[in-house]
């Protein structure tokens, strides 16, 4: 393609490129061709004055193309040879199919949009797209089949024009909003945890690639300000998943950044979000000037939402993480919403702005590895996305409250249900009816008694030493006698299990009481020969193993939190 023709091509709007094809009632891609082409496509075939044919017709002077499959034939045109069919008219999908087809990614919105684009118009996409190395602080990235946690930090970085009224002059780009986003295994729920930006903990030693590609570890600091895990000293992302995972115990599988640009951009191209507030508003140091009740919001005014914090609540940054979350839930319903998915020229728009608005992790670097990523997302539901907050305390070592710390009663039982994978909100999960009295069914019969339970322990991935730890405890407390230490497993396990022979259940039901494992996590299968030949059961004690006599068996209810709120309800910031 020339100079000039590639000046028009970038002028053109990618929107502007989807036509509908009426055959099949799908949006296609049309690229604007960089030279003239014919109008019939394919290599042209020798004319032919046999009347009937498919061969072009000279008349006066000129060449007609042949009638191309699916045309109808005009006026005096000759009838299709004998033996020959006509091409039968293709049916319309009808609306409801139509609409399927592009409400199935849900809240997917980057990912659904460039799925079925061409691949130019992909590779312009992954173009767009900014990634930072990792540097080894994430899981290494999402799984299909298991649960995900994403984290992503908003920055208040001042990049862009409009913005110097915002964030702090100068700022190297904090983590000033941070939320780690947990998807349950089997997509029916989630829960969004925000991080308060002034929390007070630990931020560890940190391995980082720079900007120019250096490796640089940056030493740690104690009691700061969690905001600080980012951009302080040169940190970069993977600073603020190390300080997540040292202060949660759970670690992302990947990250994105976004800055004060995305909240303008994304709600621009989605026409706004709904918000509602419980009064009048006029916040000079954000810029925020609203009337009580609903509005809708985009650009300038959606920055200034989530950046208010002195007119609503206390005035702190935890009243501010009320609106954050807000303002998420109403986006979150937005690009779920069908008047966003049914329009290819949204979805385009999002697909742009989106790309250019987020940074994102080394792992989730390109629009393929996002849509695989956006489709898991999509299968939520957001009346089942739960937002809530780490429980903290105001820092009791401060005479002017500034800071929080973790409630050290109420948090660490926050993190465990998300670690377990248990839901804030009540849903139906998709595991089969028949699966669950399965197992349940295991614990229900009759017991050994202890004494008579005979049982290997292997050390499948627990903290080194729990083999003989679990084994004293049996033996000095519980009177398993019958019970010996086989050494580390050949796999690393992330639950315990118990594997029994069939006539071993009523002994398997015996341990599994004593410590608390639950019915899935015993395995009908064979027995083993213990030190002394004789049969004995297996356990191996997994990631989940918290120590001898603490109990396996998994919450199946969330612990109360102070405020949470679904993403399917408007609720008016007061």
């Amino acid at each position: 393609m020339d100079a000039q023709g590639r000046g028009r091509a970038d002028n053109i709007d990618p929107a502007d490129q989807w036509v509908l094809n009426p055959s099949t009632g799908e949006y296609e891609l049309r690229l604007t061709p960089s030279a003239p082409q014919s109008s019939v496509p394919g290599p042209r075939r020798p004319t032919s004055s046999r009347a009937g044919t498919d061969a072009p017709r000279e008349t006066a002077g000129r060449e007609v193309p042949a009638q191309l499959p699916g045309q109808r034939r005009r006026r005096g045109e000759p009838e299709p040879p004998a033996g020959r069919r006509s091409r039968r008219p293709v049916k319309k999908k009808s609306t409801a199919k139509k609409a399927l087809l592009w409400t199935g990614g849900s809240m997917a919105f980057i990912l659904v949009a460039v799925s079925a684009a061409g691949y130019l118009y992909v590779k312009h996409l992954n173009d767009n797209i900014t990634s930072v190395s990792d540097d080894g602080a994430s899981t290494g990235g999402f799984s299909k089949d298991k649960a995900i946690n994403l984290l992503v930090i908003g920055t208040d970085k001042r990049t862009g024009s409009g913005n110097e009224g915002y964030g702090d002059a100068g700022s190297v780009g904090h983590a000033d909003t941070t939320i780690l986003l947990h998807i349950s295994k089997d997509r029916s729920n989630a829960t969004a945890l925000s991080i308060p930006r002034d929390l007070i903990v630990d931020v560890p030693d940190c391995q980082t690639t720079q900007e120019d590609g250096t490796q640089k570890v940056i030493p740690g600091s104690e009691s700061v300000r969690f905001n600080t895990s980012l951009g302080q000293d040169g940190r970069t992302p993977s600073c603020t998943v190390r300080t997540v995972t040292e202060l949660t115990g759970i670690q992302a599988d990947n990250f994105m950044v976004a800055d004060f640009n995305a909240v303008k951009t994304l709600t621009d191209a989605v026409g706004g979000v709904e918000v509602c507030l419980a009064k009048d508003i006029d916040d000079s140091d954000s810029h925020l000037k609203l009337s009580k009740g609903t509005h809708n919001i985009s650009g300038e005014t959606a920055l200034a939402f989530v950046r208010t914090r002195h007119s609503v609540g206390f005035g702190g940054d935890l009243s501010r993480i009320q609106l954050q979350q807000q303002f998420l839930s109403a986006l979150m319903r937005k690009l779920s919403s069908n008047s966003t998915l049914t329009s290819p020229t949204k979805l385009l728009k999002l697909a742009e702005v989106g790309t250019k608005a987020l940074t994102v992790d080394s792992k989730l670097d390109s629009i393929g590895k996002l849509k695989d990523l956006g489709l898991e997302l999509g299968k939520l539901n957001p009346k089942n996305l739960t937002f809530t907050t780490i429980p903290v305390i105001d820092n009791p070592a401060e005479k002017v409250k500034a800071t929080v710390v973790l409630n050290d009663t109420k948090a660490p039982p926050v993190f465990q249900a998300i670690k377990d994978d248990v839901s804030f909100t009540d849903v139906k999960k998709k595991q089969a009816k028949a699966s669950k009295d399965a197992a349940a069914a295991r614990l229900e019969g009759s017991k050994s008694a202890a004494s008579e339970v005979r049982v290997r322990i292997l050390n499948g991935g627990a903290a080194d030493g729990s083999a003989q730890k679990a084994l004293n405890w049996l033996q000095n407390d519980e009177g398993v006698l019958k019970s010996e230490n086989a050494g580390n497993a050949d796999a690393k396990l992330s639950k315990t299990t118990l594997e029994y022979a069939p006539d071993q259940a009523a002994q398997a039901r015996e341990l599994a009481s004593i410590m608390g494992l639950s019915g899935s996590a015993l395995k009908p299968g064979k027995s083993v020969t213990n030190s002394q030949g004789l049969p004995a059961m297996t356990l191996t004690l997994g990631k989940d193993f918290q120590g001898a006599g603490v109990p396996l068996t998994t919450p199946t209810k969330a612990p109360d939190v102070d405020s949470k709120t679904t993403a399917d309800k408007v609720t008016c910031a007061k």
